[in-house]
């Protein structure tokens, strides 16, 4: 596995219950700001491996991307309230790792 990988896998790993992060946001504290969609390609092929909690990465817009999952539904049974606009409020929900990475 990769450095910034590793750096993703550790980022989803410790996101709380009932916060989301964006995916670029992700990207950009494992150390590569233009990383989003390898993001995408982390969770999809290693969240069931590593029990990440991947339905907490939200796009920057504050929606899912993906509709045809139950991410809705697994975000609102933590606690998370959409808004009327079908989108997670950030200034409520966005979480902050504590730890980021210098650009890869």
């Amino acid at each position: 596995m990769n450095l910034f990988t590793e750096r993703v896998v550790k980022i989803v790993q410790n996101i709380p219950t009932g916060k989301v992060m964006s995916y670029g946001q992700v990207a950009s504290a494992a150390g590569n700001p233009r990383g989003a969609r390898q993001v995408v390609r982390v969770l999809h092929a290693m969240s069931r491996q590593h029990q990440l909690p991947w339905h907490r990465i939200i796009n920057a817009q504050g929606e899912i991307s993906f509709t045809e999952n139950n991410q809705k539904e697994l975000l609102e049974a933590e606690g998370i309230v959409f808004e009327a606009n079908g989108k997670v409020n950030f200034t409520t929900y966005r979480w902050f790792p504590e730890e980021t990475f210098e650009e890869s």
